[in-house]
């Protein structure tokens, strides 16, 4: 998780906002059920009397309760209210609340607080319940003793000429209100922390493909010979599609579930302490199921990832190369190739959603079973007078918000194992530290900059192998001259180029440009002065014009026409009637291999750079091309290094310099004319493609 600590950084205000918001949101939701039970137990059962302290009672009512209560109680009580006389100007005032005020005496309470209120309702309610029945006082809980004097009290209302029915009908519309309140603003908390949520997820998932492509963009081919092309684009798209969407369920349930799940048991150990192990044994039940489809999950999770990257593979591989399989005939093959990859991630899949289907049915047969034992042990103390209607009903809603946390949680504890897979692959990327890296304090070119490239007893292994490819490579480029590389294949021609640019960093010796160690430059100062034409002709979507502007934004019109025109491409640009306009699709496929070529090379030209590397870059052009297409260059980089890696023996003939490769070493180095004498590894390959007339 430390890699994505940093990219959360930004938004922890906006978390915490949430938080704040998911504490509103639970508190809301927690207080529904007390009000519900409210509303069965006072304005139902009650009649809309809330407790056994009334608002007012007359004179004898007074006197008699306080022959049921001790002395101290009693006095203490009657302080609490205040003697209203009949046909006073305050009996007059309350007239129209309390008709029998205009008759008799009543005591009307003063505006006492919660804490005294309290203090005095348990009192007056065994009073009232003395006072009417003294038979089952004593097995009745304090809220039940509560609930039996509201009746007496609304007795008393009815004798003070109150309306029952408005009574009534104002603490519903008083609940009701309340509950309308709490529901509109939980459901504001929810919008707004869906919102910030979506926004996290969104800017966390647009920092890490950022991060992503950028370190990727750091990489060199040994970073490349690592990571496939098809996992890169599965852990930049898929794998921080999967955090986002983690990350969105985490602001979203990890906050709330907890405090929705912990806040439940408390309310509803308020309501009724006897009935927790009930809520105990459902959430043992649900555990032991979290725990069971976590065992069976995760390790189908931890390859469902390696599964996608096989699909994107083989579709890449298969798309890219449709032409080739056509040629040969191997749809079938193919097609049983991406079957089984299909199969192999559709069958995974499938395991893992039959998990999480079995598991929603089993907690919902645990939530609907708890509902129904509730309510029959809740039956049962009602009927015992030691529970409220209301109250039962209210803990089997806490009850279900309790079960919903733990569904909430479980939801997560599946989806997390995949995010970590995914989280892994993301940090495994990011945690790449890049081979070839600039240097703390970099080195410059002076300011008479010189094109020469230079090897010093350079040897070169790739990454993984046994063996070095390069043994000992020595040579000298020089400004003004042509450079030829050439060799049998697979004896390190384009491996020799590679490390020009910093493609790849030397085992052993150096690698000089201008006289300055390449390992000391940055690499944009390097590449800055190279103009680079790879082996694989590589072109992007976009025009022409866009592509060959790419080494120089700012190149003019005639600067780009002339490129074009030097690499023999300005005939079949011509050729089309948008000319420079002309679309180019991804990877150049709607151009010919040659075509390919040409842009490429045009592309460097266009960048006008001291050193020039062709590697292998004239294989696609037929001799006429190639030759006109040399002259050519050698008028536009005359005072340019080349360096040309080809196979082709007509292509170097006239080459200032030749060097010749063997299994990695250099077995001669001269001109056409010496090597035809003094290396027969180059008179080989001469005479295998030319005749005895074309050598001369």
């Amino acid at each position: 998780m430390k890699y994505f600590a940093k990219y959360l950084r930004p938004y922890l205000l906006l978390i915490g906002v949430a938080i704040v918001l998911l504490f509103g949101q639970a508190n809301c939701d927690l207080a529904l059920p007390d009000y519900m039970s409210r509303i069965v137990n006072v304005g139902i059962q009650q009649g809309g009397v809330d407790g056994a302290v009334p608002e007012a009672m007359r004179e004898k009512t007074m006197q008699r309760l306080a022959l049921a209560m001790d002395e101290g109680s009693a006095r203490r009580v009657a302080g609490d209210y205040e003697l209203v006389l009949a046909e006073s100007d305050e009996a007059k005032r309350l007239e129209s609340k309390y008709p029998a005020s205009s008759k008799e005496n009543i005591y009307v309470l003063k505006g006492i607080d919660k804490v005294e209120r309290s203090a005095i309702e348990g009192e007056l309610a065994k009073a009232f319940l003395a006072t009417a029945s003294v038979k089952g006082i004593a097995p009745l809980g304090p809220s039940m003793t509560v609930q039996a004097a509201a009746g007496a009290v609304k007795a008393e209302y009815l004798a003070l000429g109150m309306d029952e029915a408005a009574l009534q009908l104002a603490y519903m519309l008083k609940i009701g209100g309340m509950m309308l309140i709490l529901t509109f603003l939980g459901a504001i908390a929810t919008v707004l922390v869906g919102f910030i949520s979506a926004r996290v997820a969104a800017g966390l998932a647009r920092d890490l493909r950022s991060a992503v492509f950028t370190k990727v963009e750091g990489f060199s081919l040994r970073e490349f010979d690592k990571f496939s092309t098809a996992s890169l684009i599965t852990r930049t798209n898929n794998d921080v599609m999967q955090l986002q969407t983690v990350v969105v369920m985490m602001i979203r349930m990890v906050f709330y579930a907890p405090i929705i799940g912990i806040g439940g048991v408390i309310k509803a150990l308020g309501k009724d302490s006897s009935m927790w192990w009930i809520i105990a044994l459902a959430v043992g039940v649900i555990s032991l199921l979290i725990a069971v489809v976590y065992g069976v999950a995760v390790p189908r999770f931890k390859i469902m990832q390696k599964l996608v990257d096989r699909l994107n593979l083989v579709s890449r591989e298969d798309l890219s190369g449709m032409m080739v399989i056509r040629a040969f005939n191997m749809q079938g093959r193919e097609e049983e190739r991406f079957d089984k990859a299909n199969k192999d991630l559709t069958g995974n899949m499938l395991f893992v959603n039959r998990v999480m289907v079995v598991m929603m049915p089993v907690m919902m047969l645990v939530m609907n079973g708890v509902s129904l034992l509730i309510v029959l042990i809740g039956a049962q103390q009602v009927a015992q007078s030691s529970m409220q209607v209301g109250d039962m009903m209210a803990f089997m809603q806490y009850a279900m918000q309790i079960f919903f946390a733990f569904i909430m949680m479980s939801m997560m504890f599946i989806m997390l194992p995949r995010a970590a897979v995914s989280a892994e692959r993301i940090a495994e990327v990011l945690g790449t530290e890049a081979s070839v890296i600039d240097p703390a304090e970099a080195a410059s070119f002076g300011q008479d900059f010189s094109g020469t490239v230079e090897f010093r007893n350079v040897s070169f292994r790739y990454p993984g192998a046994e063996e070095d490819v390069l043994h000992d490579i020595s040579f000298t480029a020089k400004p003004a001259q042509t450079t030829a590389i050439i060799g049998a294949t697979g004896s390190g021609k384009s491996s020799v180029v590679a490390l020009i640019p910093r493609f790849y960093d030397a085992s052993s010796g150096q690698v000089l440009v201008g006289g300055v160690d390449v390992r000391a430059l940055k690499q944009a100062q390097l590449r800055e002065k190279i103009g680079y034409v790879p082996q694989k002709a590589s072109l992007f979507s976009g025009t022409i014009d866009s592509n060959l502007r790419y080494a120089d934004e700012a190149a003019s019109q005639d600067a780009i026409e002339g490129a074009a025109r030097i690499a023999q491409a300005a005939v079949f640009i011509a050729e089309s009637s948008e000319g420079m306009q002309r679309a180019i699709s991804q990877g150049g496929d709607n151009v010919s291999g040659g075509q390919k070529q040409r842009l490429s090379i045009a592309r460097a030209l266009v960048k006008k750079p001291p050193i020039y590397v062709f590697d292998d870059s004239f294989s696609a052009l037929d001799f006429k091309t190639d030759s006109s297409l040399r002259r050519a260059l050698k008028e536009e980089t005359g005072t340019s290094t080349v360096i040309i890696v080809t196979q082709r023996v007509a292509t170097v003939k006239k080459a200032d310099q030749i060097v010749v490769l063997d299994e990695g070493r250099i077995v001669g180095v001269g001109r056409h004319e010496d090597l035809m004498k003094d290396c027969e590894t180059y008179r080989e390959i001469a005479t295998s493609q030319l005749s005895e007339e074309e050598l001369r």
